[in-house]
């Protein structure tokens, strides 16, 4: 089969190309997907998983990517709740070789099953987007129907989930980015924009919620903004400065079946849209890492052309 792979940890994206790689081995309780579209993150050839495994050995070549879309083509030993020949998307295991491939092994926990109307390029918009979103507002931050929260990265894979889920629960939300994200962050239903170009982040007033994606001083600085009782929640880094009266978490995303069926039934009621910058060939991946001009919204590499 065919993969993309990445070799060295001091070259990075460099180091990234389109091989052939052996057809994976379904461990128990594993199945092999078939991957009709996949996404990644951007910072995750700097994560540990990528280059040894959970034991610290060396793993390379790996296949990054940790999002997919795709059919299940094979059952491991012991595997239940999925069948051949179904629809389904999740995540893959951060250790283990991810989804920049055209077959990629995953534990069955890790998947949810995926309705025909709901295209694959869209699907695979969603676990980390979609889970990171959810479990950063209501399992860490608590937010709640007419609590204020500001997203900063209004306009990104993320944020842009974020800004959705809480405009449906009921909160007051404020997006903050870039200038040339308000517009798209209008759309999506923001009470009000931040550029932090041009404006000052203090001008937001106090806030129940911050969830930040973009860290540093952004993220040091939106501490003084959470009310007492609130809560400043960020997946960039630990925070250094702690609100006052509040609580700061950082976290990392965990898979969550039950969630990604409610995420994906969101979307099938029209409740909920990932925003996707572009969608790009298996063999454009290497570039689609490597740009540094995002657009707003996640990029997507189509494996499969449906």
């Amino acid at each position: 089969m065919q993969a993309i792979t990445v070799r060295d940890r001091d070259v990075g994206v460099a180091g990234m190309s389109l091989a052939d790689l052996p057809y994976p081995h379904a461990a128990e309780n594993d199945v092999i997907v078939r991957v009709h579209a996949a996404g990644f993150t951007p910072g995750e050839l700097d994560w540990p998983g990528t280059w040894t495994d959970r034991a610290g050995r060396d793993r390379t070549p790996s296949v990054p990517g940790h999002e997919l879309s795709g059919v299940v083509v094979e059952l491991g030993y012991g595997t239940t709740g999925l069948s051949v020949g179904q629809r389904v998307f999740g995540l893959t295991d951060w250790t283990r070789d991810g989804a920049l491939a055209e077959y990629t092994a995953v534990e069955a926990r890790n998947l949810a099953p995926l309705a025909a109307d709901v295209d694959h390029t869209v699907a695979a918009a969603l676990p980390i987007s979609g889970l990171t979103a959810w479990q950063g507002l209501f399992d860490h931050g608590h937010l709640t129907v007419g609590q204020t929260v500001l997203v900063h990265g209004a306009a990104g894979g993320v944020g842009s989930i974020a800004v959705q889920l809480a405009r449906d629960v009921g909160a007051r939300v404020i997006g903050a980015g870039r200038a040339r994200d308000r517009d798209q962050a209008l759309a999506l239903g923001v009470d009000a924009f931040l550029d932090l170009q041009s404006e000052k982040l203090e001008e937001v007033g106090e806030v129940d919620v911050v969830f930040d994606v973009i860290g540093g001083d952004v993220l040091d600085r939106s501490a003084a903004l959470v009310r007492a009782g609130g809560t400043l929640v960020t997946i960039a880094m630990p925070p250094k400065v702690q609100p006052e009266g509040g609580r700061a978490v950082f976290f990392v995303v965990e898979p969550d079946r039950v969630r990604l069926a409610d995420l994906v039934a969101r979307l099938r009621d029209g409740r909920l849209e990932p925003v996707i910058g572009a969608v790009r060939p298996l063999a454009e991946a290497p570039a689609a890492f490597a740009s540094d001009k995002r657009s707003p919204g996640k990029v997507i590499i189509r494996v499969v052309q449906d």
